[in-house]
């Protein structure tokens, strides 16, 4: 049978209207709510991507997440830490949602008595949809803030750099900003590299820097400063061989954890900015310079009496009045000698032998603080003269220790570094190795017998040579304002290290019968650090040794032969 169909019904128009009309409504509605999503969706992405990476914390990111990425850590030689990173909370605000701006900065002055009330008013009052409030809270004033229950208050975790030994690095290591950008320092010469990426990212970076050593040096100039009331000194110890710093500190410091109780004096790197007319130390120079023009060891230069040249007087301290030999115008430090000295070798020369010995332009170390030297201008006969004997050119203590080390270590040159190096480090060289024995052998002589003898230090063959120069003044000199500084070195056999102290005025005492000359004030320091620090640097004590620099006669005898020990 065939079915039959049941007859259709025809659509009325006004429901094909209705729903035509529910059709466009529902069209309607999922478009809004397509706009209303897309609207969210781009705000989002402006929160969390655009603006996540700026000064405003990003919305619905993860604390951790947001936290920057951390600084690598420092460490010296023997791998202890010299800088790392702490995460911190840092307060912001969101003024739209603040109820009472006046309200909320009393309370937030309240438990922060850091913060000016009326400058976080004025900030909560603001149209900006976001402003910092205060960076690097410590825990407990988090937990103070946190308590008060203020709407519109929130935190950002960030990385804030931290030094454990405060004030013991301060002009090494310099410091960072709020953003943990390097401002000063080691801190801003390898602001990039520190800051993480590449293969180092995770690497600490590795000093020539010895803990040990830099206690030392800070404690026995903390110990002079104080001792002969001195507005300021500086010193370093310095590897001859491999030009590592092995320690450097400049006083008065500060505590780059504080940095808003820092003083600007405080913050001056004596060591490497400042440049100073170093004195009598310049003759070790000028002996070298002297015996490599070939100068011998006997020949003699008359000082009997000042030199006078326009209305300058050269003078001795403690005039020998007679005819003095090479080893005698350093042991007894003449100036007149010195002076007599660089006329026979020439300007042209002596120029040229402090510029390859690095004294004429800045020093190469890893430092923004790096001073420009001083020097003669025209460089006159009356200027060849003075710079013998350390005025006239002012040059920082780090060129001054690094020069020195030339002088001893063979006869090479090599650019200082505050970074640890490894193996062999090769030199370029400024003076013949029979000279270089020489100024070992009056270095050490000079300790013996001459202005160095306070710097001894028992079972150490130490050596060097002291300086006290007259700072410059309006119109000359200060007389009775001195730079007063010693540089030595040990073992002088074999030399290893360079040591340096120099001291900005010190005052003469009883004990010192009123003197505040090198000889009296830093050579006694610098006696005191190789006696603590020898040991330290695994260098053995010689006490059981003669040398046979014993005198001036032994010495005279090897005259025009190779020195030796």
């Amino acid at each position: 049978m065939m079915a039959e169909h049941e007859p259709r019904i025809p659509a009325r128009p006004e429901t094909n209207q209705a729903l035509e009309t529910g059709r466009n409504r529902l069209v309607l509605v999922a478009a809004l709510f397509a706009l209303a999503f897309a609207v969210i969706a781009g705000r989002l992405v402006d929160l969390t991507v655009l603006r996540g990476n700026g000064g405003e914390p990003a919305l619905g990111r993860d604390l951790a997440a947001a936290t920057p990425p951390a600084r690598r850590d420092i460490m010296d030689r023997r791998g202890v830490l010299l800088a790392t990173n702490l995460t911190t909370a840092s307060l912001y605000a969101r003024p739209a949602k603040v109820l009472d701006a006046q309200e909320a900065a009393r309370r937030l002055a309240a438990v922060l008595p850091e913060l000016d009330a009326q400058a976080v008013a004025a900030k909560l009052a603001t149209t900006r949809g976001f402003v910092w409030i205060k960076r690097h809270l410590t825990p407990r004033q988090q937990y103070r803030v946190n308590a008060l229950g203020l709407p519109g208050l929130g935190f950002q975790r960030e990385s804030r750099r931290i030094y454990p030994h405060g004030n013991l690095f301060a002009h090494v290591l310099g410091y960072t900003g709020v953003d943990n950008r390097g401002l000063a320092g080691l801190e801003k010469h390898f602001d990039e590299k520190l800051a993480g990426g590449g293969g180092e990212a995770d690497q600490p970076l590795r000093l020539g820097l010895d803990t040990r050593v830099q206690h030392i040096l800070h404690g026995e100039l903390n110990r002079a400063l104080e001792e002969f009331r001195a507005r300021g000194a500086s010193g370093l110890v310095l590897d001859v061989d491999s030009a590592e710093v092995v320690a450097l500190v400049s006083l008065p410091d500060f505590d780059p954890n504080r940095l808003n109780v820092a003083s600007a004096e405080a913050r001056f790197n004596r060591a490497t900015l400042g440049v100073y007319e170093m004195g009598s130390t310049f003759k070790a120079l000028t002996v070298a310079m002297a015996l490599e023009a070939g100068v011998g060891l006997n020949q003699g230069f008359d000082a009997r009496k000042p030199i006078r040249v326009a209305r300058f007087t050269i003078r001795d301290d403690h005039a020998k009045a007679r005819w003095l030999t090479l080893p005698e115008i350093f042991i007894y430090s003449s100036n007149i000698g010195a002076a007599k000295m660089a006329l026979k070798v020439g300007t042209k020369s002596q120029r040229q032998f402090l510029g390859d010995l690095g004294l004429l332009q800045r020093a190469a170390i890893e430092l923004p603080e790096v001073g420009k030297p001083l020097v003669p201008r025209p460089w006159r006969e009356i200027s060849t003269m003075t710079v013998a004997f350390g005025h006239g050119v002012a040059v920082s203590p780090l060129q001054l220790a690094n020069a020195v080390a030339a002088l001893i270590n063979g006869g090479l040159m090599r650019t200082p570094t505050l970074l640890a190096r490894e193996g062999e480090v090769p030199g370029r060289r400024v003076v013949s190795r029979r000279t270089s024995d020489v100024m070992r052998w009056l270095m050490r002589l000079n300790v013996e017998q001459g202005t160095g003898k306070k710097a001894a230090a028992p079972g150490y063959l130490v050596g060097g040579k002291t300086g006290s120069a007259e700072k410059v003044a309006a119109g000359g000199y200060r007389q009775r304002a001195l730079l007063s500084s010693f540089v030595g070195a040990f073992p002088m056999k074999q030399p290893r290290y360079v040591v340096l102290a120099v001291l900005d005025e010190p005052q003469g005492r009883p004990e010192t019968f009123g003197y505040a000359t090198g000889g009296w004030t830093a050579a006694p320091m610098v006696g005191r650090v190789i006696a603590r620090a020898g040991p330290l640097l695994g260098i053995g004590k010689t006490v059981d040794e003669t040398p046979d620099t014993a005198s001036y006669v032994s010495f005279k005898q090897t005259a025009g032969r190779r020195a030796t020990f």
